[in-house]
Parts: structure tokens; sequence; C-alpha cells
């Protein structure tokens, strides 16, 4: 079989003998079986070949750029493999670097806030005693609709599973609260989309500081780029530390106006209901520490 050499395809391609499509697939298929013959011979072969893959799309480029000035096409092409296989490998490192960050860091109480935000407990073994003293007021009298504005000025930490568990303890259906948690959730549903577009650009933004962290932790000290890495980490947190505070400072319970449109009652109605809550749960604490 006739061994194939890159200038002589280049030259039948020239001369027109070759079609530009077929001189690409020929030149592919050389570098693919000759890594031996390459500034790449001490790559492993399956990197190489997946290097060989990313770059032959930019083949095509490589070819309208080529001139004759004096170096053979073989040359040049040996060239543009050993420039190009730097980009390649600092691509496959910096998304090596993301990835490391992303999955295996040690993240800390923020990632834990935003990423992994988990509900809060409501139950214990005594749940039914507390619930039934909070609502209860010092004639003994039970008052639910207490009980069911705070479940709705706090729908945003409720569960549909909790919801059915407290329903009968207030006097509702399990049907009925749920239906009531769905209407303020529609009424609230802008406000809790913005929410968490902010919780996810925030991890965003904490997941690029981590990358640069780790990208700054691989080069030398007063390297120009190690310099720029450095600047540009400072603004990465810095940008983070104030969207952590803007989102600190955003409520995420539903407004009195809009427990009250729920209920069926006035606002100044479940105004009154959440002190008199307030004030029954802060007794309740000081008598625990008492205790």
């Amino acid at each position: 079989m006739k061994k194939i050499f890159i200038n002589d395809l280049y030259s039948e391609y020239v001369s027109g003998d070759l079609p530009r499509s077929k001189f690409e697939g020929l030149i592919y298929r050389y570098l693919v079986n000759n890594q031996e013959n390459t500034c790449l011979s001490n790559w492993k072969r399956d990197e190489y070949e997946d290097y060989i893959s990313w770059f032959y799309p930019r083949l095509h480029k490589s070819i309208d750029s080529y001139e004759d000035t004096g170096a053979s096409f073989e040359a040049f092409i040996s060239r543009f493999l050993l420039v190009s296989s730097k980009e390649y490998r600092g691509r496959i490192t910096s998304n090596a670097i993301t990835e490391h960050s992303a999955w295996n860091a040690q993240v800390p109480d923020m990632y834990t806030m935003y990423a992994k935000e988990e509900s809060p407990v409501y139950f214990s073994d005594n749940t039914k005693g507390i619930v039934s003293e909070i609502i209860t007021d010092k004639t003994g009298r039970k008052s639910s609709r207490r009980m069911l504005a705070l479940i709705l000025k706090c729908y945003y930490y409720i569960s549909d599973d909790f919801a059915e568990k407290i329903a009968p303890k207030i006097g509702l259906k399990k049907r009925e609260l749920l239906d009531m948690l769905k209407k303020i959730r529609n009424i609230r549903q802008k406000k809790d989309d913005k929410i968490y577009f902010m919780k996810e650009n925030i991890q965003t933004q904490f997941l690029r500081c981590l990358v640069y962290e780790k990208k700054l932790s691989l080069l030398y000290e007063n390297e120009t780029l190690h310099n720029i890495l450095k600047l540009r980490l400072e603004r990465a947190r810095n940008r983070l530390n104030k969207m952590r505070k803007r989102m600190a400072g955003i409520r995420v319970e539903a407004t009195n106006k809009q427990v009250a449109e729920i209920i069926g009652t006035t606002k100044g109605t479940v105004d009154a209901s959440l002190h008199r809550l307030k004030s029954k749960m802060e007794e309740m604490a000081k008598k625990a520490e008492l205790n």
C-alpha cells in the first residue's frame, strides 16, 4: 500500500486533482493513524484521539490560512497542531478545575443555605399539645384562625405533607387548607420566582469564586495570569457579598394583607391575631427557659 504524505496530498489538492472534502478527510485519517509522526507522539492514545476529533472542525480554517513562504504544508500543519494542542489542554484543564470545584470542594454554609436548602422541621413528639396551647387564649377558648393566619403567613416553608397533618388540629379539612396555600402561592408566584433566581445566581457566583481560587492555587505568584485572576477573584467575592446581603434583606413570608385576603377577613384582624400568637410563643419560651 502506498504511503501517504501530507505534502503530496496538498500538491494534489492545489492542482485540482483532489476535492476539498476528500483532501480534509485524508489529512484527518493520516493524523489519526500516524500519531508517532506528529509532535504529539508522547500523548496517550485516547487523549490524542479526543484531541484530533476536537481539532478536525478547525482543519478547514487552518488549510485556508496556509501561505507558501518557504515552509512546507506538512510543517505548517505540525505547527498548527502544536499551538492548538495547547489551547485544547488549557480548555480541558479549565473544565476539570470547574468540575472539581463544583463537586469535590468543601462547600461552606452559603452552599448549604442556597444550594441544598431544606424545609425546617416542624413536628416533635409533643406537637399536638404545643399547637393546642398556642391557639388557646387566657379564657380557655380556642382560636384556630390565629394558627391559620400563621400557617398562611409562613406558606413558603409549609409543605403539603405538613399541611395535611396540621389541618385537623386547627379545625379544617385537608383539602381546604391545601386550597388556601395554593391561592397564596399563586398570589406570591412572581415574588417567589424572583427569590428562586436570586438563589440560583448566588450559587453560580459562589462556584465562580471556587473556580478562581482553584486556578490561582495552580499558578505561581507574580505571574501575569495570576495577578489577573486574583483581581477577578476579589471582584467576584465583593459581588457575592453584595448578592448575599441583598438576599438576606428579602422577606419570604406573605404580607398580612395577602393573608387576610385568603382567609376573608380584614388586615387589622390578621395583625392582631399574629401579635397575640407572637406574645403567646414568647411567653411559652420564657417558661421553657425557667424549667
